[in-house]
């Protein structure tokens, strides 16, 4: 897998797992799910910065500050 497809599989990951956000039964469940959006997109990130692409870097924070922010106001 090259590195940009690691970028894409990190991000597809966080995407999956904020939708699992919603499926949740209880508030540490959905916990969980946000834990590992957040991580999937922490590892993207990392990676992208390493790879010297602000670019994207800039796309997943700002991704990952809009799941911060629904998760803080939806399920706080």
């Amino acid at each position: 897998m090259t590195n940009s497809e690691q970028i894409v599989f990190f991000e597809r990951q966080a995407e999956e797992a904020y939708s699992r956000m919603y499926d949740a039964t209880s508030s540490s469940d959905a916990a969980a799910r946000y834990s590992d959006a957040k991580e999937a997109l922490h590892s993207a990130i990392a990676l992208a910065k390493r790879l010297e692409q602000e670019e994207t870097a800039r796309r997943l924070e700002a991704r990952l500050a809009e799941i911060k922010a629904v998760f803080r106001s939806q399920f706080s």
